[in-house]
Order: structure tokens, then C-alpha cells, then sequence
């Protein structure tokens, strides 16, 4: 005879509950998501709003400009005057470092002075060992700068118009010895001038002067 088999009488553990799988989630989530307005594109513009924060736009641009062209060519004037300035400045110092003459004239190719011209062309700055006026091939030039912004004019009056000679004590001497000063006048039309101003001490300063260029 078999021996009877006893069946539990506890109470199972009732099964996890089976999750729907990720496709029928994301069907779901879609179904549920809030639909943008009809008419209205992916961030919510439409196209007559598009076509007036254009129009807008453009208005804006085109007031803006000539401030800006007025600051551009504000800005461009006044870095022309303080490189000149700055020219200086160096020459003066390279003389009281080397201990003889160094000058700065107006050039045309950027590497020897120029017999004629403004000063619009650009200059070179050169120790002038034998105290003639020129760059000579055995003279080291030491910086070249320019030409200037198109629309810049530089003008020197008479004791600066060739060229600003510094002996080794920093001043300002023309090459017969006779002292040396004057002012560079920076001017574009429209703009208020700038002055580049040679004392007779040597040192450099800018001066804004209310002469409107012509």
C-alpha cells in the first residue's frame, strides 16, 4: 500500500506582479504627453512671430551700426596716436640704455627714412651710431611701426617733420644739437584731433584737442 501523500495547508506566497514591458511604457507615456498648439512649431514660435522678431531685429541692427562705425573709427584714431606715442617713448629709452643717439623717422618701406611724405606711411626707430639722419647698414633698427589706419592723417609741424633724435640723457635734440619739440597733430574726418606732444624735457604726452578734422 502507498503511503499518502500530505498536501501543505499554508498559504502560498502570492506571485510578483508582472510588469508590462518598456515598449508598452513608452506607448503609454506618449499617449499621455500634452500636445503643442496647432500652428505653433517645435519651441513654440510661430511663423508670423518669427517674422516680427526678425523685422525687429533688423530695425535694431540698423540703428546700431553707425554708433558703432562712429566708436570704430573713434577707437582707431586714438591707437594711432598712442603707437606714435609709444614710438617715442622706446626711442627715448633705448638711448639711455645704448648711450648714444637713437631716432625715429617716417618711412615708407618700413626700414629706411624717408627723404619726403607725412608721416602716414609709418616710421622706424634705429640707434644712429654715426649721427647722420640715416639708417645705414651696420645701424641696428630696432622697431618699425605703421602705416596707419586708410582716412588717418599724421602731421608734424617744422622741428618734427622729418624725424624725433634722442641723445643718451633722453632729451630731444635735432642732429646739429639745437633742442628739439613740437607736436604731432592725429586726425581723421570727423573725428576731434589728437595731439602727440615733444617737450623739451623728452617726454611724450596725448593731448584730445577739440579741432574737429576736416
Amino acid at each position: 500500500m502507498l503511503p499518502t501523500v500530505r498536501r501543505s495547508t499554508a498559504a502560498r506566497p502570492p506571485y510578483p506582479r508582472r510588469r508590462p514591458c518598456a515598449r508598452h511604457e513608452v506607448a503609454a507615456s506618449r499617449s499621455h504627453a500634452p500636445r503643442p498648439p496647432r500652428g505653433r512649431g517645435a519651441h513654440g514660435w510661430t511663423q508670423a512671430e518669427l517674422l516680427v522678431a526678425m523685422a525687429i531685429g533688423a530695425m535694431l541692427l540698423t540703428l546700431a551700426l553707425p554708433h558703432y562705425r562712429t566708436w570704430l573709427a573713434a577707437y582707431e584714431l586714438r591707437n594711432a596716436a598712442e603707437q606714435l606715442a609709444a614710438g617715442m617713448a622706446v626711442a627715448r629709452s633705448e638711448a639711455i640704455k645704448r648711450g648714444h643717439r637713437v631716432n625715429l623717422c617716417k618711412s615708407v618701406d618700413r626700414r629706411r627714412c624717408a627723404d619726403s611724405g607725412s608721416w602716414d606711411g609709418g616710421w622706424v626707430l634705429y640707434a644712429d651710431l654715426n649721427v647722420d639722419g640715416r639708417v645705414d647698414d651696420d645701424e641696428p633698427l630696432l622697431r618699425s611701426d605703421g602705416p596707419v589706419r586708410p582716412g588717418i592723417r599724421v602731421v608734424a609741424n617744422r622741428p618734427l617733420d622729418d624725424y624725433v633724435s634722442y641723445t643718451s640723457l633722453g632729451h630731444a635734440r635735432l642732429l646739429d644739437g639745437a633742442l628739439q619739440m613740437g607736436s604731432f597733430r592725429v586726425c581723421r574726418a570727423g573725428q576731434a584731433a589728437w595731439k602727440v606732444v615733444l617737450a623739451n624735457s623728452g617726454r611724450v604726452r596725448l593731448e584730445r584737442t577739440g579741432e574737429p578734422c576736416a
